[in-house]
């Protein structure tokens, strides 16, 4: 299925007005509304034949000027049987940043959507174990978000040093 064939089916599907379309380079994205995440992804994946999530991650666009919402979430899937490649962008806002989990959909996602959330505090609804992957459970805050401090809160001083023992 052509990137264009499956911009149609998605714009039947889930209204022309709420998708729309980008390119950079050799990546063609769609930009869907966070609230028709599931239902796209699942379309995507059972209708389209896009079988396996290569990617997901997020960014923080705080204080970016052209910037819609604070967080940008992606997702890169790949169709193993047609070679196709596409590039699903989705924004979430604050207080309280919140997607629908596509782990149902990919398993692979376990670990990427703990590491967004680990990383940024997004929250993935419907996740089987969403809980920090990189950090302590102790940590507070998420270090990659623009507003938090590029020498920490003072953090550090709460965990011990993890050192090699000389032999």
């Amino acid at each position: 299925m052509t990137f264009d064939a499956v911009v149609n089916l998605l714009r039947q599907r889930f209204g022309a007005e709420r998708i729309t379309t980008s390119q950079f380079r050799d990546n063609q994205r769609i930009h869907i509304p966070a609230d028709k995440l599931h239902g796209i992804m699942e379309c995507l994946h059972r209708v389209a034949g896009f079988d396996l999530l290569t990617e997901l991650s997020a960014a923080d666009y705080l204080h970016y000027p052209d910037a819609r919402d604070r967080y940008g979430v992606w997702y890169v899937l790949d169709n193993t049987q047609s070679g196709e490649r596409i590039v699903v962008k989705t924004w979430v806002n604050d207080p309280e940043p919140t997607l629908a989990s596509v782990y149902h959909l990919w398993n692979g996602a376990d670990w990427m959507e703990r590491e967004v959330y680990d990383m940024y505090g997004i929250v993935f609804e419907g996740h089987p174990d969403l809980r920090r992957i990189l950090l302590p459970d102790e940590f507070s805050a998420y270090p990659l978000r623009k507003d938090y401090p590029m020498r920490g809160k003072g953090e550090r001083h709460n965990f011990p040093a993890i050192t090699r023992a000389q032999s």
